[in-house]
């Protein structure tokens, strides 16, 4: 579905492809190691969801990392685009722009919940088949499930669609109550910022923890959100009073992870009893003192495996392991993989800081 690029009124959303760091190259010229995204709109396209995908790819941030992601904004629709939030929005390309991208965002479409054009299912089912990575955010999902590519499959929405999308697409395994689901080839994130939370993913698992976070940082961000994390918690590190006592105890946690912690040490600290201590915490960070110390424990591994050369031993001394074996066993449980293929990954493969 070509577009017309005559009328000036159509570029509007082409300052990415249209400038001429990208346009104006050949293939040859552009650096192998840019991953292109591409985000797949269509008419009632939600406001908000798009914007996370302008936000997290879209942005040039070849100051951090460099090269950056290629970044297309594509539609089913003829433009102009209406927006759910009424304003019109031009996007001069075509469902064809997906053919060259790595990863296809799909940001929720109108709440109506209309179904793709049987030649966007067409073309989304092409991208997975070569390899492409498809991302929803929010109710995005419906446009994937419509496909048929989430049979079988775990995938959550918006906790509000989510028992409707149950019943439109039975075979989908639907899980309202984690912020994102990461399935592989196929990821998809619950609404509004949990669709950030699953880019800043994105970007973790392309580029490292260390880019991860500072692109969280630059967006006002927490570092990272688990994607298994309920939808209406808080974030692992809320912003709270400065007499909290929680927030003292989680930023002495953080500079302390190579220590050996308790709950009743932990209480002491924060100067409650053990049981209401449990309680506070779980209500701050929506998870226990052990598995939130886990998870900091293992992306402190990761910048260390990212960003220095120590041997795996010291790395899980420095993080709190003790021994490589159970930062091994972390690592499989809540990376996928191992430590020492997490680093030849981002030594090798991922590109390097500007």
């Amino acid at each position: 579905m070509a577009r017309d690029r005559s009328n000036p009124a159509n570029v509007a959303a082409l300052w990415r492809y249209d400038s001429p760091e990208v346009q104006g190259m050949t293939s040859a010229a552009i650096d192998p190691r840019q991953r292109t995204v591409a985000a797949l709109i269509g008419d009632g396209v939600l406001t908000f969801d798009f914007a996370c995908a302008c936000e997290v790819f879209g942005y040039d941030r070849s100051d951090i990392v460099t090269p950056w992601y290629r970044f297309l904004v594509a539609s089913q629709d003829p433009p102009p685009i209406r927006t759910s939030t009424g304003f019109l929005m031009a996007a001069d390309l075509g469902l064809e722009a997906l053919d060259e991208a790595d990863t296809i965002v799909v940001p929720g479409w109108a709440d109506d919940l209309r179904p793709p054009r049987p030649e966007t299912i067409d073309a989304l089912r092409a991208a997975y088949a070569r390899g492409a990575r498809l991302m929803s955010i929010c109710i995005g999902s419906f446009v994937l499930a419509a496909t048929g590519l989430l049979d079988g499959r775990r995938a959550t929405t918006h906790w509000r669609f989510a028992e409707r999308l149950q019943r439109a697409f039975p075979a989908v395994e639907v899980d309202p109550s984690v912020l994102y689901i990461d399935d592989g080839q196929i990821l998809t994130s619950a609404g509004t910022a949990a669709g950030i939370d699953l880019g800043l993913h994105v970007v973790r698992l392309d580029y490292g923890a260390e880019v991860a976070n500072e692109v969280a940082r630059r967006i006002v961000m927490p570092p990272h959100r688990d994607g298994g994390q309920a939808q209406y918690i808080a974030a692992p590190m809320p912003v709270l009073a400065a007499d909290d006592p929680i927030r003292d105890t989680l930023a002495w946690i953080v500079e302390h992870l190579d220590e050996e912690m308790a709950v009743d040490g932990l209480a002491a600290r924060a100067a409650m009893s053990p049981r209401s201590f449990l309680r506070h915490f779980k209500a701050t960070t929506g998870t226990t003192p052990l598995d939130w110390i886990l998870g900091q424990r293992v992306r402190l591994a990761q910048r260390l495996l990212e960003t220095t050369d120590l041997p795996l031993e010291l790395v899980a001394e420095r993080a709190g392991f003790g021994a490589a074996v159970t930062m091994r066993h972390h690592f499989a449980q809540r990376v996928r993989t191992s430590p020492q293929a997490y680093r030849r990954t981002f030594r090798d493969r991922a590109p390097q800081p500007a």
